[in-house]
Order: structure tokens, then sequence, then C-alpha cells
């Protein structure tokens, strides 16, 4: 079998990395732009992450090529360039019974379409599957295990990735029929993987920790259900399992940006800094557009919005959070 893998990006190499045994050949394509010399010519990547690719995984700039016989395609490019992404697919020849598996966790702008709804708008007869879950890539890399979910409508396309990608002892997969649940949790928890990041550096305690993951966590419920998700996915790994994760890990992209706010730093400078995406900031404003539309609530999404947007202050900020008018907790089981 062939694995392709689109984006050059740490979690695109690092699934090239950990899959390398599961399939026959596998191809890693990004833009020239994107192609270090290093790592076109000894597989090799440093920065952000150090990581070394077998030699049996080609590198290239060539799409109809990469997508060539292509069992799996798998989609880890940056969620802004996702829909250009699919449009060079359609034109590089893509079949609908190749099955593209979307890796990337965000909202589009200004559309607010989830990945699966942006690929489908290009793309309507593809198979298509969501792979999400508490992923972060220097522990993949390090052969440390984590677990994900493979989404799709047609479970018979989740079992065909979940059996092809699965990897013994590191990479566990499990499959799920709700898209737009898997696809959610995995968006939203950046937000708040950024207000955890702000709270830590703030110096706030583990109490604060808790309520702010709680919190947060009711919020990604809240807006959820209203689009359509199951409640029980977003307790699951594509849900809170990714939120622990990515809230309480300074490994993540999110968390940094959400500390270095907190330092009073500009959000320009942290993204230049960072050198790598994180999606978490502009899914800050995608989820309080979503939010208005639905005509619900989401204060700690909208205090991260206000954090990365506007020049509050990091104690306005909590005082304006901590202050609000007093509610009753959610049930939702």
């Amino acid at each position: 079998m062939k694995l392709t893998v689109l984006g050059a990006g740490c979690w695109g190499l690092t699934l090239a990395w950990l899959l390398t045994n599961n399939f026959d050949k596998i191809t890693v394509w990004g833009r020239e732009q994107d192609l270090s010399e290093d790592l076109k010519n000894n597989k090799h990547c440093s920065k952000p992450l150090e990581i070394r690719l077998a030699d049996k995984v080609e590198i290239t700039s060539d799409l109809a090529d990469a997508i060539s016989n292509a069992d799996i395609i798998l989609s880890v490019v940056a969620t802004s360039g996702t829909r250009d992404v699919c449009e060079k697919l359609k034109s590089a020849g893509i079949k609908p019974d190749q099955i593209l598996v979307n890796a990337s966790k965000g909202i589009e702008l200004p559309s607010l379409m989830r990945m699966s709804e942006v690929i489908k708008d290009v793309l309507p007869e593809q198979k298509l599957a969501i792979l999400s879950g508490p992923t972060l890539a220097k522990e993949v890399l390090a052969g440390m295990p984590t677990a994900a979910s493979v989404a799709c409508e047609d479970l018979s396309v989740a079992e065909f990735v979940q059996k092809a990608c699965n990897v013994p002892n590191k990479f566990r997969l499990y499959t799920n029929n709700d898209v737009i649940g898997v696809e959610l949790g995995g968006s939203l928890k950046n937000v708040i993987a950024i207000a955890s990041g702000f709270a830590h550096t703030m110096g706030l305690g583990d109490n604060c920790a808790g309520a702010l993951l709680t919190r947060g966590m009711a919020e990604i419920v809240r807006v959820s259900i209203n689009l359509g998700a199951n409640p029980s996915t977003l307790y699951g790994l594509s849900g809170m399992g990714d939120l622990i994760a990515t809230c309480s890990s300074p490994m993540s992209r999110n968390y940094t940006v959400g500390s270095m706010l907190a330092k009073g730093k500009k959000i320009d400078d942290i993204l230049a800094e960072l050198g790598s995406v994180a999606e978490g900031v502009k899914t800050s404003k995608a989820i309080c557009e979503l939010a208005k539309k639905l005509d619900i609530e989401v204060p700690v999404s909208n205090a991260i919005y206000e954090a990365v947007y506007t020049d509050i202050t990091p104690q306005a900020l909590l005082e304006k959070l901590m202050n609000r008018k007093l509610k009753e907790e959610e049930r939702y089981v």
C-alpha cells in the first residue's frame, strides 16, 4: 500500500515517520518553498523538532506524482491552506475512491466551515475521514504511546484507515461515526489551550487550571451540540483526551501562545518567534463568531479572543471572567 502525506510541517513529518513500517511506499508532498534542502536530500528536519525519515520516504513538490496510486492521502496542511490544497488535488487528478484523511484541527475563516465541509465543498465525491486525538508530536517521536480517533460517517472507511495506520504499542486508533464531534473537539480545544498557558504563566494555580479546563470544556460541548455533535464524542479522545494533553503541556504550540501573551508579548511577535502554526489563534475568532451566530455564551473563548486581538491586560481579563453574572452549572447527561 502507498501513503501520501500532504504537508511537510512538524506533524506531517511525524506521521510519515510513525507510519513508515505500515506502508510499502510513503511520499511526503510540500510546496517547493516549504521543502528545505536538508529534507529533500537527507530526509532530515531539525526545526522545530528533530526528525529523520527512512530512506524509502520520498519527498516531492509534484502533487500529481505524490497522489498517484496512493491508497490513503493524509492531509496535514494548515487549515487556512486546506481549500487551496483541495483545489490543487482536484487539478492533480485525485480519484474519489482514494481515501483522504484530514489531520488538521481548525475552522476556516470567514466561512466558519469545519475541514470536512471545506473538503466536501471542493471534492464532493471524495472518500473522507478525520484523524484527531491527543497527539503531541514530540512525544510521538519519542515512541511514547497514545491513541486517537478516526471518524467517518461510513464506518467501513474508518475501519480501513484504523487497520492501515494503527501502530502496535505506539498509536492505537478507535473508529467513530460522529465527524462533527471529532472535528469540533479537536479544533475548539486549541482555544482553551491558549487560556491554559495564559493562566499557568500568570501563576494562578492548580485550582484555576482545573476550573478553566472544566469551563472551557463546557463551552466546547455547548457549541458542538448546537452544531449537531454527539456530546459523548466530546468526552472521548478527540475532545477531553486532546484537551487534557494540550492544556497541560508546554510542548503545545497553543499553550505556548497563551504563556507568551500573559508575559505581555504581541501576537504577531509571538507567531514570528514560534515559527509554526498555532491554530487556536484563528479558532478563537471562529468560535466567537459561531457562538454569536448560535446565540450562546463562550466567556473563556471570548477572553482569549480579547487577549489575542486587543490590548487588554492579563489582570483585567481575569477580573472580567471571574466577576461575571453567577450561573447554574450545565448538565449534559
